[in-house]
């Protein structure tokens, strides 16, 4: 996917202005580096969107501060926070 069509699946959605930024960083971080992602993160991950997910972590991957690393892996590691938040968000918290 061209950089272009990331931007204007971004664009479209309103896809930045739809994650706080402490969720934004919390994402991120359990994406592109280590560290896991909280409850309501993965609510406001989940809100956002996979078009949106997808769309902002290929845009960030074009990114050349990122270019060392190897999109394969990152796209693998978004993958998987969005279907943890998925899961975690669609399964009711036991009641104690």
């Amino acid at each position: 996917m061209a950089a272009k069509e990331n931007d204007q699946i971004i664009k479209e959605n309103n896809c930045e202005s739809k994650m706080g930024l402490p969720c934004v960083l919390e994402a991120f971080t359990s994406i592109f580096n280590t560290g896991s992602i909280s409850n309501k993160c993965c609510g406001e991950v989940v809100v956002l969107g996979k078009v949106c997910h997808s769309a902002l972590v290929k845009r960030t991957l074009e990114n050349p501060l990122f270019k060392d690393l190897n999109p394969a892996t990152i796209i693998a590691k978004s993958i998987q926070t969005w279907n943890n938040c998925l899961a975690l968000i669609d399964s009711p918290s036991p009641s104690t």
